[in-house]
């Protein structure tokens, strides 16, 4: 016997779409046997790589403090960049 999906609601935000299914069971909604590979050949990275010098204690301190968070240092500079410039 097949299983009958429910379906899938309207969002009215990518947040209340995201919260609706970190809450779900999405096999309850998606048949999964069905899909195909996919993929994206031409994706393109949205980030710049950049080179910037630091000085060496500065880069220790934001090591520590990324250590505390569990996180790599590199992604707590563009957090802290992100934080400060992103919502201008």
């Amino acid at each position: 016997m097949k299983k009958q999906l429910k379906k899938i609601p309207k969002f009215s935000s990518e947040k209340q779409e995201r919260e609706f299914w970190q809450k779900v069971d999405s096999t309850e909604y998606v048949d999964y046997s069905k899909m195909e590979p996919f993929r994206f050949p031409n994706l393109k990275l949205t980030s710049k790589p950049i080179t910037i010098r630091l000085p060496e204690s500065l880069v220790e301190k934001i090591k520590i403090e990324a250590h505390k968070v569990d996180i790599p240092y590199q992604s707590l500079i563009k957090q802290i960049l992100f934080q400060r410039f992103a919502r201008s």
